[in-house]
């Protein structure tokens, strides 16, 4: 299951989650998001040792600018409540699993 973060849940879903949380910083309008996002679900449901979450850059602003999101799609990796990797752009599946699992 996707969790969609909201600067009031960031704390509770991001900071305190007891395993790696991995972050999608996407927007509607984005081509590239479109392509990554199946992928990112597809990360959720197959892999229950890691949180997935959204956070829409055109809603969650300030989110985006709190971690210097410049372009979409980015993913963020956070574990004990800190911020461990970072990726720009479309990527392969395998290597969003490898970004994440070596946190796990």
């Amino acid at each position: 299951m996707v969790t969609v973060v909201t600067k009031d849940n960031f704390q509770a879903e991001v900071l305190e989650a007891d395993k790696p949380v991995l972050i999608d910083f996407w927007a509607v309008w984005c081509g590239p998001c479109k392509m990554l996002s199946p992928v990112v679900d597809q990360i959720a449901e197959e892999n229950a040792d890691i949180k997935v979450c959204k956070v829409d850059v055109d809603e969650e602003g300030q989110l985006a600018q709190q971690f210097g999101i410049m372009s979409i799609p980015t993913l963020l990796v956070f574990k004990g409540g800190e911020l461990v990797e970072k990726t720009v752009g479309v990527q392969p599946k395998d290597a969003i699993l490898a970004l994440v699992k070596k946190h796990i």
